[in-house]
């Protein structure tokens, strides 16, 4: 592993918040995570696809947990640290014998202690554990998946996870383990043994002579030929570098010339070809347009067309003699009502227009009033800050004065706390043989559960078994493949339509011919509906003509009324309170630019100095830039007298210096 267990968890948590389940799918989103954060390490990818699909699979089991959490002891917790706790969770759940405890604190440890401690107190409590939690988690699986592969192997660990659980709350609570002593070592000391008789001194060996030494290659008096190799290096890529500066100093002042914008192009060709047209006297005259565009092109209808306007008029006719038809009966001419009605309306729309422009006059003024109102909150906020600022000196002062006391209190606390630490062996003692009672019950119970499983298991498999066997037997039987068929025989069920082959192909061919002939009466038929149609659409245009006649020459009439001014003009609105209400807008427009005019900033000799400064620095940066480029441009120069580059680059300095030039 190239990542630390925090960097792992820090990973798993990331590929969970930028996970969106319904755009893509698992394994797209995290290769594209792992691309991403550049994560190559086999082992480190293994993890995180792992730890991310397995999370994805049994999200239902974690959504239980952490909703209870967040219901009964995470309400001040954050939800954007949801994802934290769940990769917590799969973990103790699914991957503790994998990974064991102590790469398990270590992922633990990495993140803060009083989230981790809150989360894991709740979740590895056995009142939570073996009542609701369970409970929730087998609305979504099986009782013996639940027993056998989580519960069963969370409680194998939860000694050593309450234990951890209890380490981190010492930790919360600074309490410290008391140093133990340092006992003194023990000093050796040597066994009362006689003493051995003096040995013979040996007969010394003959010395080896030494063999003669390889004198110094002539290779380490001489320099390698590596030093060559930089020094030629160095050479080429000072020229290189000579010759990129006298480029950059050949383009430097191209910012000075910027190409013209394409709307200035535009304006200028526009200009361009204006004085060019006015220039133009013998130009060729364009031709008149053709002759039948003048004239109008009867437009062709097609049936639903005709059959929608002669209905039309048709309903106008059926109008027209219904109102004849009563009056010849005696009833009464709406002219009256008719001509009372438009006053009327004429009237609403008066009074309608004058509304609209009260309304938009209170608009106007009801901005004005919010311009003046957020000019006296501006004022408001300025005195509100200062008094704020005065509070707050005041609340430091207070606030120094607790922190003394406070830290006071810590120092008497931790000195109860580290006399109270005096009776923890015992209770360590009474925690170990309560968790050996846990695990003796706990194991007793998985095996229990595990020979259950076992006889279930066999009983399937025995269910299986006799079903293949009477499979196999059915299949053994042999069947008889030969059939007789009589055409003339029917087929013996005693049904009433029962009947032969024979007789059914008798039946179909009478069934044909009879379908014939009905398709010869529906081809008559329609022949005829095509007929009577075309009549009744000859008859429809000859009464759209008549009516388009008189359409035509009402509108005539109607054109010479207008041109008499016959036709009544816009109604002209004068109303009272529309002029009460301009008034006041002015009064408010008045009162908001004394305003205005009031709040502008006066300058002061400060400001003018500030400006002065400012420009004044503005001058020196200036002039320091183009010192440098006249230094740059002799350096150049001195280059080139010098004979410093190759003739190639001598050539394009002097190129280039030469358009410079010109």
């Amino acid at each position: 592993m190239s990542l630390s267990h925090g960097q792992l968890l820090v990973h798993c948590v990331q590929v969970l918040d930028t996970y969106k389940g319904d755009v893509q799918s698992v394994e797209e989103h995290v290769n594209k995570y792992l691309k991403y954060n550049q994560i190559y390490d086999d082992s480190d990818q293994t993890f995180i696809v792992e730890v991310f699909s397995e999370i994805v699979r049994y999200a239902s089991l974690m959504q239980v947990v952490l909703d209870g959490f967040y219901a009964k002891d995470g309400k001040k917790t954050l939800r954007s640290e949801q994802n934290l706790y769940t990769v917590v969770c799969y973990l103790a759940l699914f991957r503790l014998d994998e990974l064991g405890m102590a790469h398990f604190r270590k992922f633990v440890s990495s993140q803060d202690v009083n989230r981790m401690y809150r989360f894991l107190n709740f979740f590895l409590d056995e009142k939570n554990l073996l009542t609701w939690i369970r409970d929730g988690w087998e609305k979504f699986y099986e009782r013996v998946f639940v027993e056998t592969n989580i519960i069963s192997s969370i409680q194998r660990w939860m000694p050593e996870l309450q234990e951890m659980i209890g380490q981190m709350k010492d930790k919360i609570a600074n309490r410290l383990k008391p140093k133990r002593k340092n006992l003194p070592t023990t000093e050796t000391k040597p066994f009362n043994i006689t003493q051995p008789r003096p040995r013979s001194i040996p007969i010394p060996e003959p010395i080896p002579k030494l063999t003669k030494h390889k004198p110094a290659p002539k290779t380490l008096y001489s320099e390698p030929k590596e030093f060559n190799k930089i020094k030629r290096n160095k050479e080429s890529n000072r020229r290189v570098a000579e010759e990129r500066l006298m480029e950059a100093s050949r383009i430097q002042f191209a910012c000075a010339n910027p190409e013209k914008s394409q709307k200035t192009k535009e304006i200028l060709t526009n200009i361009v070809s204006e004085e060019d047209a006015k220039l133009e006297f013998e130009r060729h005259r364009a031709n008149p347009p053709p002759s039948f565009l003048s004239r109008e092109i009867p437009i062709k209808m097609n049936t639903a067309t005709i059959l929608r306007e002669g209905n039309l008029y048709r309903k106008k006719e059926a109008e027209e003699i219904k109102k004849w038809e009563n009056l010849e009966a005696g009833a009464k001419d709406a002219s009256d009502f008719l001509k009372w009605q438009s006053e009327m309306k004429q009237r609403d729309l008066k009074e309608e227009l004058a509304e609209i422009e009260r309304r938009r006059l209170h608009g106007k003024l009801s901005h004005e009033e919010a311009i003046l109102a957020r000019q006296d909150l501006i004022l408001e906020n300025k005195q509100k800050v200062k008094s704020m600022k005065e509070e707050t000196k005041k609340m430091m002062q207070e606030y120094l004065q607790k922190k003394f006391s406070e830290e006071k209190e810590i120092r008497q606390l931790v000195e109860d706390t580290m006399q109270g630490h005096k009776n923890a062996k015992e209770a360590t003692k009474k925690l170990q043989e309560y968790k050996r009672k846990i695990v003796q019950d706990v194991n007793e119970e998985s095996k229990e559960l595990m020979k259950q499983a076992l006889e279930e298991a066999e009983e399937e498999m025995r269910r299986r078994m006799e079903l293949i066997h009477q499979i196999r037997a059915m299949e053994a039987v042999p069947i008889i493949r030969q059939k007789f068929v009589d055409l003339t025989a029917t087929s013996g069920h005693g049904l009433l339509s029962e009947m032969s082959i024979a007789e059914l192909r008798e039946r179909l061919s009478l069934f044909k011919t009879a379908e014939k002939e009905s398709e010869e009466q529906r081809r008559d038929d329609i022949l005829a509906a095509k007929q009577a149609k075309d009549q009744m659409l000859l008859e429809t245009l000859e009464t759209i003509s008549k009516h388009r006649l008189e359409q035509t020459k009402s509108a005539a009439v109607r054109f010479e009324c207008r041109k008499k001014g016959l036709i009544p003009k816009k109604p002209e609105i004068k109303d009272p309170k529309l002029l009460e209400l301009e008034r006041k807008l002015e009064e408010r427009k008045a009162q908001r630019k004394k305003e205005q005019e009031k709040a502008k900033l006066v300058p002061s000799r400060q400001s003018m100095n500030q400006t002065k400064n400012l420009i004044n620095q503005k001058r020196a940066i200036e002039e320091s830039r183009w010192r440098e480029l006249e230094m740059t441009q002799e350096r150049s120069a001195r280059l080139v007298g010098d004979g410093a580059m190759k003739s190639h680059s001598a050539s394009r300095l002097a190129t280039s210096s030469a358009i410079m030039a010109s």
